[in-house]
Protein backbone atom coordinates (compact mmCIF):
# COMPACT_ATOMS: atom_id res chain seq x y z
CA UNK A 1 0.00 0.00 0.00
CA UNK A 2 1.23 3.26 -0.58
CA UNK A 3 1.50 6.45 1.43
CA UNK A 4 -1.42 8.32 -0.45
CA UNK A 5 -4.77 9.10 1.43
CA UNK A 6 -7.21 6.43 1.04
CA UNK A 7 -10.40 8.10 1.40
CA UNK A 8 -14.31 7.28 1.88
CA UNK A 9 -13.28 3.58 2.06
CA UNK A 10 -16.29 1.33 3.39
CA UNK A 11 -14.61 -0.40 6.36
CA UNK A 12 -15.82 -2.28 9.52
CA UNK A 13 -14.31 -1.41 13.28
CA UNK A 14 -12.94 -4.85 14.31
CA UNK A 15 -11.05 -3.96 17.17
CA UNK A 16 -9.96 -1.00 19.48
CA UNK A 17 -7.12 0.28 22.11
CA UNK A 18 -6.14 3.35 24.00
CA UNK A 19 -3.15 4.68 22.58
CA UNK A 20 -1.26 6.90 24.84
CA UNK A 21 -3.06 9.58 26.68
CA UNK A 22 -5.96 9.88 24.06
CA UNK A 23 -5.62 8.38 20.98
CA UNK A 24 -6.97 4.54 19.72
CA UNK A 25 -5.69 2.35 17.89
CA UNK A 26 -7.81 0.36 15.73
CA UNK A 27 -8.18 -2.33 13.60
CA UNK A 28 -10.60 -2.15 10.60
CA UNK A 29 -11.12 -4.43 7.49
CA UNK A 30 -11.58 -2.16 4.54
CA UNK A 31 -13.24 -3.64 0.78
CA UNK A 32 -9.90 -3.00 -0.92
CA UNK A 33 -7.43 -2.92 1.28
CA UNK A 34 -7.71 -5.75 3.55
CA UNK A 35 -6.97 -5.19 7.22
CA UNK A 36 -5.72 -2.36 8.42
CA UNK A 37 -4.11 -0.97 11.56
CA UNK A 38 -5.28 2.94 12.07
CA UNK A 39 -4.14 5.70 14.51
CA UNK A 40 -7.52 7.72 15.57
CA UNK A 41 -5.71 10.97 17.05
CA UNK A 42 -7.45 12.07 20.01
CA UNK A 43 -10.36 10.19 19.59
CA UNK A 44 -10.63 9.62 23.22
CA UNK A 45 -11.59 13.49 24.27
CA UNK A 46 -14.49 13.85 25.21
CA UNK A 47 -15.49 16.16 22.19
CA UNK A 48 -13.95 14.41 19.34
CA UNK A 49 -16.28 14.36 16.44
CA UNK A 50 -15.23 10.08 16.34
CA UNK A 51 -16.44 9.02 19.72
CA UNK A 52 -20.23 8.37 18.65
CA UNK A 53 -18.81 6.70 14.64
CA UNK A 54 -15.91 4.66 15.92
CA UNK A 55 -18.08 1.46 16.78
CA UNK A 56 -18.12 -2.26 15.66
CA UNK A 57 -20.75 -4.09 13.75
CA UNK A 58 -22.06 -1.36 11.77
CA UNK A 59 -20.06 -0.38 8.16
CA UNK A 60 -18.35 2.93 8.24
CA UNK A 61 -16.23 5.07 5.42
CA UNK A 62 -12.37 5.37 6.63
CA UNK A 63 -10.15 7.78 5.20
CA UNK A 64 -6.45 7.73 6.06
CA UNK A 65 -3.04 8.35 5.14
CA UNK A 66 0.95 7.16 5.89
CA UNK A 67 3.39 4.48 4.51
CA UNK A 68 3.89 2.44 7.97
CA UNK A 69 1.72 -0.43 8.99
CA UNK A 70 0.43 1.86 11.91
CA UNK A 71 -1.81 4.76 9.72
CA UNK A 72 -3.33 7.83 10.85
CA UNK A 73 -7.21 7.96 10.48
CA UNK A 74 -7.38 11.67 8.98
CA UNK A 75 -11.73 11.33 8.64
CA UNK A 76 -14.52 8.76 9.21
CA UNK A 77 -18.43 8.80 8.61
CA UNK A 78 -20.80 6.55 10.52
CA UNK A 79 -23.06 4.52 7.68
CA UNK A 80 -25.09 2.74 9.71
CA UNK A 81 -28.33 0.75 8.17
CA UNK A 82 -28.90 -1.24 10.97
CA UNK A 83 -28.70 -1.17 14.61
CA UNK A 84 -26.29 -2.38 17.40
CA UNK A 85 -26.80 -6.34 18.14
CA UNK A 86 -28.52 -6.97 21.63
CA UNK A 87 -28.24 -10.13 24.04
CA UNK A 88 -26.96 -13.34 22.63
CA UNK A 89 -26.31 -11.37 19.59
CA UNK A 90 -23.91 -9.46 20.72
CA UNK A 91 -21.34 -12.45 21.18
CA UNK A 92 -22.27 -13.38 17.61
CA UNK A 93 -20.98 -9.82 16.50
CA UNK A 94 -17.63 -10.56 18.71
CA UNK A 95 -17.14 -13.76 17.60
CA UNK A 96 -17.20 -12.73 13.70
CA UNK A 97 -14.62 -9.57 14.59
CA UNK A 98 -12.08 -12.12 16.56
CA UNK A 99 -12.43 -14.79 13.48
CA UNK A 100 -11.48 -11.72 11.43
CA UNK A 101 -9.17 -10.49 13.85
CA UNK A 102 -7.13 -13.91 14.37
CA UNK A 103 -7.27 -15.53 10.43
CA UNK A 104 -6.60 -12.35 8.28
CA UNK A 105 -3.34 -10.81 7.23
CA UNK A 106 -2.65 -7.10 7.63
CA UNK A 107 -3.27 -5.33 3.96
CA UNK A 108 -4.58 -7.90 2.44
CA UNK A 109 -7.78 -7.23 0.05
CA UNK A 110 -10.16 -9.85 0.04
CA UNK A 111 -13.06 -7.74 -1.12
CA UNK A 112 -15.52 -11.03 -1.77
CA UNK A 113 -14.59 -11.37 1.80
CA UNK A 114 -15.44 -7.55 2.83
CA UNK A 115 -18.75 -8.32 1.30
CA UNK A 116 -19.23 -11.48 3.47
CA UNK A 117 -18.88 -9.48 6.22
CA UNK A 118 -21.47 -7.12 5.17
CA UNK A 119 -24.17 -9.81 4.97
CA UNK A 120 -23.12 -12.04 8.52
CA UNK A 121 -22.89 -8.38 10.32
CA UNK A 122 -26.71 -7.26 8.58
CA UNK A 123 -28.11 -11.03 9.94
CA UNK A 124 -26.50 -10.71 13.03
CA UNK A 125 -27.93 -7.16 14.07
CA UNK A 126 -31.54 -7.87 12.68
CA UNK A 127 -32.73 -11.34 12.26
CA UNK A 128 -33.74 -13.38 15.81
CA UNK A 129 -32.03 -16.60 14.13
CA UNK A 130 -28.90 -15.65 12.30
CA UNK A 131 -27.33 -19.28 13.41
CA UNK A 132 -26.92 -19.64 9.25
CA UNK A 133 -25.35 -16.89 7.74
CA UNK A 134 -22.73 -17.17 10.74
CA UNK A 135 -22.12 -21.36 9.58
CA UNK A 136 -22.08 -19.47 5.59
CA UNK A 137 -19.56 -16.93 7.18
CA UNK A 138 -17.45 -19.06 8.34
CA UNK A 139 -17.18 -21.32 5.85
CA UNK A 140 -16.63 -18.13 3.11
CA UNK A 141 -13.64 -16.69 5.96
CA UNK A 142 -11.67 -20.52 6.12
CA UNK A 143 -12.28 -20.70 1.75
CA UNK A 144 -11.16 -17.14 0.79
CA UNK A 145 -8.05 -18.15 2.94
CA UNK A 146 -7.25 -21.07 1.57
CA UNK A 147 -7.96 -23.02 4.34
CA UNK A 148 -11.31 -25.09 3.32
CA UNK A 149 -11.27 -28.49 1.75
CA UNK A 150 -12.39 -28.67 -1.75
CA UNK A 151 -16.24 -29.69 -1.96
CA UNK A 152 -16.63 -30.91 -5.24
CA UNK A 153 -14.58 -33.93 -5.38
CA UNK A 154 -13.32 -36.74 -2.53
CA UNK A 155 -9.68 -37.58 -2.86
CA UNK A 156 -10.32 -40.15 -5.83
CA UNK A 157 -11.63 -37.25 -7.97
CA UNK A 158 -15.19 -38.50 -8.03
CA UNK A 159 -17.78 -36.04 -6.98
CA UNK A 160 -19.62 -35.10 -4.18
CA UNK A 161 -23.09 -37.15 -4.09
CA UNK A 162 -25.74 -36.18 -2.04
CA UNK A 163 -26.94 -39.98 -0.45
CA UNK A 164 -22.86 -40.53 0.34
CA UNK A 165 -21.41 -40.13 3.70
CA UNK A 166 -17.88 -38.74 4.12
CA UNK A 167 -14.69 -38.35 6.49
CA UNK A 168 -13.87 -34.62 6.68
CA UNK A 169 -10.37 -33.32 8.28
CA UNK A 170 -7.93 -30.48 8.65
CA UNK A 171 -5.31 -30.69 6.50
CA UNK A 172 -6.37 -33.97 3.62
CA UNK A 173 -9.46 -33.98 0.98
CA UNK A 174 -12.45 -35.69 1.98
CA UNK A 175 -12.66 -39.52 1.77
CA UNK A 176 -15.64 -41.66 0.67
CA UNK A 177 -16.09 -42.59 5.22
CA UNK A 178 -15.69 -46.26 3.64
CA UNK A 179 -12.67 -45.94 2.36
CA UNK A 180 -11.38 -44.03 5.88
CA UNK A 181 -9.42 -44.92 8.55
CA UNK A 182 -11.54 -42.76 11.42
CA UNK A 183 -8.61 -43.58 13.29
CA UNK A 184 -5.80 -41.66 11.61
CA UNK A 185 -5.85 -38.20 12.46
CA UNK A 186 -9.03 -36.03 14.22
CA UNK A 187 -12.28 -35.41 11.58
CA UNK A 188 -16.22 -35.85 11.52
CA UNK A 189 -18.20 -38.35 9.59
CA UNK A 190 -20.29 -35.86 7.04
CA UNK A 191 -23.34 -36.12 5.13
CA UNK A 192 -22.79 -35.16 0.94
CA UNK A 193 -25.98 -33.54 1.27
CA UNK A 194 -24.42 -31.07 3.91
CA UNK A 195 -21.30 -30.66 2.09
CA UNK A 196 -23.46 -29.74 -0.75
CA UNK A 197 -25.58 -26.87 1.42
CA UNK A 198 -22.47 -25.87 2.90
CA UNK A 199 -20.80 -25.13 -0.39
CA UNK A 200 -23.94 -23.69 -1.78
CA UNK A 201 -24.50 -21.45 1.63
CA UNK A 202 -28.26 -22.65 2.09
CA UNK A 203 -29.36 -25.21 4.79
CA UNK A 204 -32.58 -27.16 4.65
CA UNK A 205 -33.06 -28.46 8.13
CA UNK A 206 -31.17 -28.58 11.43
CA UNK A 207 -29.18 -31.78 11.26
CA UNK A 208 -27.28 -30.13 8.12
CA UNK A 209 -26.71 -26.98 10.30
CA UNK A 210 -25.20 -29.11 13.41
CA UNK A 211 -23.35 -30.95 10.67
CA UNK A 212 -21.63 -27.72 9.20
CA UNK A 213 -21.10 -26.69 12.73
CA UNK A 214 -18.73 -30.14 13.37
CA UNK A 215 -16.83 -29.11 10.00
CA UNK A 216 -16.34 -25.13 10.60
CA UNK A 217 -15.37 -26.09 14.13
CA UNK A 218 -12.98 -28.88 13.16
CA UNK A 219 -11.12 -26.36 10.55
CA UNK A 220 -11.45 -23.46 13.17
CA UNK A 221 -10.28 -25.42 16.26
CA UNK A 222 -7.40 -26.40 13.75
CA UNK A 223 -6.00 -22.82 12.99
CA UNK A 224 -6.60 -21.19 16.14
CA UNK A 225 -5.12 -23.61 19.02
CA UNK A 226 -5.14 -21.02 21.37
CA UNK A 227 -8.98 -20.69 21.37
CA UNK A 228 -11.59 -18.37 20.47
CA UNK A 229 -12.38 -15.91 23.50
CA UNK A 230 -15.50 -14.86 22.43
CA UNK A 231 -17.18 -18.37 21.99
CA UNK A 232 -15.62 -19.69 25.52
CA UNK A 233 -16.98 -16.75 27.19
CA UNK A 234 -20.72 -17.46 25.85
CA UNK A 235 -19.92 -20.89 26.69
CA UNK A 236 -19.18 -20.02 30.48
CA UNK A 237 -22.21 -17.87 30.50
CA UNK A 238 -24.53 -20.87 29.38
CA UNK A 239 -23.21 -23.20 31.66
CA UNK A 240 -23.64 -20.89 34.73
CA UNK A 241 -27.29 -19.76 33.29
CA UNK A 242 -27.91 -23.21 32.90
Amino acid sequence: MTGHRINHEPAFLLASAPWRESSLWLEVYSRRYGRVALLARSARKRMSELRGVLVPFVPMSASWYGSQELKTLHRAEWLGGWPQPQGRALFSGLYVNELMLKLTAREDPLPALYDALVEVMESICTEPNHIAALRGFEWTLLTALGHAPDLYADFNGDRITADAQYWLSAQDALVPLAQSDKQEGKGVAVSGETLIQLRNGEFNDGESLQQALKITRLLLDFHLPEGIKSRQVLQQIQQFQG
